[in-house]
C-alpha cells in the first residue's frame, strides 16, 4: 500500500494542473494570425481535436483519450480521462478507435461534447 500512496497522489497532482492550465488558458485571446488561419477551409472543425481512444466506461460516463492539441482549451496533446455530454455518444467507439472530437470547459470539468469516428485507411 506504501507504495500505490505515492503514484496515486502524483497522478491525483497531474490531473489537478492539467484541469487548473485549461482553466486559466480558457477565455485566452486568439492572436489576429491565428484568426487568419482558422477562417480557411479549416473553419468548420476548427475546434474538433483528433485523438485515440484508449478506454470507453459508460457506467461512469467517461472515455480515456489520448489526444493532440485541443486548440479550443489551449491545451497541449496528453492521455486524459474526459466526461462525455450524453451518454450515447459512447455506443459509437471503442478503444482504438481514431475520433475527432470536441471537448468543452463545463462547470470546472472538461467534457466531451461530440465525437466523430474517422474512416479506416486515414
Amino acid at each position: 500500500m506504501k507504495k500505490l500512496q505515492p503514484v496515486l497522489i502524483l497522478a491525483a497532482l497531474t490531473i489537478g494542473a492539467a484541469s487548473v492550465y485549461a482553466a486559466s488558458h480558457a477565455g485566452a485571446p486568439i492572436a489576429p494570425a491565428d484568426v487568419k488561419k482558422e477562417t480557411a477551409a479549416a473553419a468548420p472543425s476548427a475546434d474538433m481535436a483528433d485523438g485515440e481512444v484508449r478506454k470507453v466506461d459508460k457506467d461512469t460516463r467517461k472515455i480515456t483519450i489520448k489526444h493532440g492539441v485541443i486548440k479550443s482549451l489551449d491545451m497541449p496533446g496528453m492521455t486524459m480521462v474526459f466526461q462525455v455530454k450524453d451518454p450515447a455518444l459512447l455506443d459509437k467507439v471503442k478503444a482504438g478507435d481514431r475520433i475527432r472530437f470536441k471537448a468543452e470547459q463545463t462547470a470546472g470539468a472538461i467534457v466531451v461534447t461530440d465525437i466523430q469516428t474517422e474512416k479506416p485507411g486515414k
